[in-house]
């Protein structure tokens, strides 16, 4: 069946924040008690998934929330410097000129994704943005929404640069597209075998455009 709502991850997949978050993260691991990243490790680091991520840090997982909510606090201050992901405001606009409605989930507040989206004239493309404060229970705020919405899951597609997007997508049995310009690798978004693996966001448009055709809409993983 035609998908009619497309849900994005937020940072890595519309917004070019990785170098970003990677400095912030590094700034606060003396405080938060795990060691920071250099340069070399970050190829590694992207092949693994948040479980093996947080498992390597060594970071207390009752301290995550606090390090999440210190890490968009301090987005806040860097957010009208970051840019689009190359390519991503061209495909959203698009997709909404095909009357899909597009929206945003995401774990950073909905304060910074909002000035993001006005200062890169994209506000009005995205009919709502959610901001979910948890790290792998994005599944139940997707639940939520399709409820709210009287959506079926098969009208929904999530998009998304981590594995945690595609566990959480296929928890609720929904279509998930893997992106690889984002925090994790190709290799590792591969090894979680979302629905469809694209290294450009135009390839968002053949993809939503072969799921039109109903004999199309198979489990089959495109790269």
């Amino acid at each position: 069946m035609t998908v009619k709502v497309i849900i994005f991850d937020f940072d890595g997949t519309v917004a070019d924040t990785l170098d970003a978050i990677v400095s912030i993260t590094n700034r606060l691991a003396i405080e938060f008690g795990y060691k920071p990243i250099t340069p070399e490790e970050i190829a590694q680091v992207r092949k693994l998934s948040s479980r093996e991520i947080i498992k390597e840090s060594g970071i207390p997982i009752f301290k995550i929330p606090f390090l999440i909510k210190r890490v968009k606090e301090n987005l806040r201050s860097d957010i009208q410097q970051l840019n689009p992901v190359s390519g991503i405001k061209e495909a959203l606009i698009h997709l909404h000129s095909e009357d899909k409605i597009l929206g945003i989930l995401t774990s950073n507040s909905e304060a910074n994704v909002k000035d993001f989206l006005k200062q890169h004239d994209m506000q009005e493309l995205f009919s709502f943005v959610f901001s979910a404060n948890t790290l792998f229970g994005k599944h139940k705020v997707l639940r939520k929404i399709m409820i709210h919405n009287n959506w079926e899951s098969h009208e929904v597609i999530y998009v998304g640069d981590e594995t945690r997007d595609i566990v959480s997508s296929k928890k609720i049995n929904m279509k998930v597209i893997a992106v690889s310009w984002g925090f994790n690798s190709e290799e590792a978004l591969a090894e979680q075998n979302p629905d469809f693996l694209i290294a450009h966001p135009r390839e968002l448009l053949e993809i939503i455009g072969s799921l039109k055709e109903p004999a199309l809409f198979s489990n089959d993983c495109s790269s």
